[in-house]
C-alpha cells in the first residue's frame, strides 16, 4: 500500500518512503564510546555499550484474524477461479507498465496507475464532469493515469462487491522477484475519501506483508533517548494468490505496512511463494475524492482548496505549497496521532511537486 515516500510510494500502497527512513534511527553520535586507551575521569565514568536487540518477528496472521488496529482483514479467493487463473498474464499484456523514480533512484517494482476515466480522457460524465481521480504521494514522478484495462476492470468489480463503497483508482505493481519490495510506510490520505478502506489484491506468488505499529507521539521533533524503550507490535500477513487485504483507516493511521525483500534460496521457499515463477502483481484500489479536470489545469475535491467542480482552482506547480505538502506527508508517515484536519483540511492545489520542494 501505495506512493508511498518510498524508495521502493506508494503501496503496496502506494504510497512510498526512502529505504533509509528518516527519523527512525539513532543520531550519528549516539552510542559512541571513548577508546579503551583513553585515560582520565571520563574514561572511569564510561558505561558498557547499550545492546539493542532487534524486535522479535510478529505473529503470522491470516483469514479470520483481526489485523492491525482491528479494522483490517484478509479475504481469500476474492476472484472466481477462471479470472484468477488468467489475470496475471492478461494484466502483464494489457497494463501500461512504467519505471518510476523516487529520490533520484529507480523504484524496485514496475508500476502503473489506472482510474475511472472515459475514452475521451475524462471521468464518466454521469459521475463527475470531465475530470479524473488524483492520488498524490511523495515521488519524483508518477505514471500517467490510464482508463481501467479490461482485466483490472473485472477485478475492480469483485473488489467493490466485498466493500461497502466504490473504488475509482488503482496502483498496479509488478514484483518481478523476491528482490522487489516496498519499504514500510503509511498511505497518504489527503485524497482518499474519509472513512473508506484501502485494499490490496494479490495475483501470483505469495509475499508477506509486515504491519508494524508507529512509535508513540513525541513533543516536537525531539529524538528518542538512549534509555527509551518502546514496545512496537508487529504482524506478518502472508498474501497468497487471489487474496485481498482490506486496510481500515485506523490501521493506516497507527501502523506502517510494507513488503520486505525475500532473498532466501529457492529450496527454502514454499510452493505458494514459488508460484508463478516467484512473480507477483498487486493492485491497490482506493476511493479517491480529489479530481483533476481533463486538461489537468484545475483541481478540486476533498484534498484541494476548492471542494466542488464549480470552485475548481488552477493547479499549483511545486514551490512553497509543494514543500508544505511534503512535510505533511512526513507527519502522516511517522505520527500515530496524525491530525488530518490540521495538516490537510485547508486543501492543497499543488500537483507536480517532489521531495526537493521547500518552503
Amino acid at each position: 500500500m501505495s506512493s508511498d515516500d518510498q524508495q521502493a510510494d506508494a503501496g503496496d500502497g502506494w504510497h512510498v518512503v526512502s529505504h533509509s527512513k528518516r527519523g527512525h534511527g539513532a543520531s550519528r553520535g549516539r552510542g559512541q564510546h571513548l577508546p579503551t586507551s583513553f585515560s582520565g575521569r571520563a574514561n572511569r565514568q564510561q558505561t558498557a555499550p547499550r545492546v539493542v536487540h532487534p524486535p522479535p518477528p510478529g505473529p503470522i496472521l491470516g483469514v479470520g484474524d483481526p489485523l492491525g488496529a482491528g479494522d483490517s482483514y484478509l479475504v481469500a479467493d476474492v476472484l472466481p477461479q477462471e479470472l484468477a487463473e488468467s489475470a496475471f498474464e492478461n494484466m502483464r499484456a494489457e497494463v501500461k507498465w512504467n519505471v518510476m523514480h523516487h529520490r533520484g533512484g529507480e523504484v524496485p517494482r514496475l508500476v502503473a496507475v489506472e482510474g475511472e476515466v472515459a475514452e475521451d480522457g475524462s471521468q464518466l460524465p454521469e459521475k463527475i464532469d470531465y475530470s479524473f481521480p488524483l492520488y498524490r504521494h511523495p515521488a519524483d514522478e508518477s505514471p500517467p493515469l490510464s482508463p481501467f484495462s479490461p482485466t483490472v476492470a473485472q477485478i475492480r468489480d469483485h473488489v467493490q462487491k466485498v466493500l461497502n463503497h466504490p473504488v475509482n483508482h488503482v496502483l498496479i505493481q509488478h514484483y518481478r522477484s523476491g528482490k522487489d519490495y516496498i519499504s514500510e510506510h503509511s498511505d497518504k490520505t489527503i485524497d482518499v475519501v474519509w472513512g473508506s478502506n484501502i485494499v490490496n489484491v494479490s495475483i501470483g506468488a505469495q509475499r508477506v506483508m509486515t504491519l508494524r505499529e508507529k512509535g508513540p507521539p513525541r513533543n516536537g521533533s525531539a529524538p528518542p533517548q538512549d534509555n527509551e524503550k518502546v514496545s512496537r507490535a508487529s504482524q506478518r500477513i502472508p498474501l497468497p494468490h487471489n487474496s485481498m487485504f482490506v486496510m481500515g483507516p485506523q490501521t493506516n493511521k497507527k501502523w506502517l505496512h510494507g513488503i520486505n525483500h525475500d532473498n532466501r534460496a529457492l529450496k527454502s521457499k514454499s510452493s505458494a511463494e514459488l508460484f508463478n515463477n516467484g512473480e507477483r502483481i498487486s493492485l491497490t484500489f482506493r476511493y479517491i475524492g480529489t479530481f483533476l479536470t481533463a486538461d489537468e489545469s484545475k483541481i478540486f475535491g476533498q484534498g484541494a482548496k476548492g471542494k466542488t467542480r464549480e470552485t475548481a482552482r488552477p493547479v499549483v506547480l511545486g514551490g512553497k505549497e509543494g514543500g508544505a505538502l511534503i512535510r505533511a506527508f512526513g507527519e502522516e508517515n511517522h505520527r500515530n496521532n496524525f491530525d488530518w484536519n490540521r495538516n490537510y483540511g485547508r486543501g492543497f492545489d499543488v500537483l507536480h511537486f517532489n521531495v526537493h520542494d521547500d518552503a
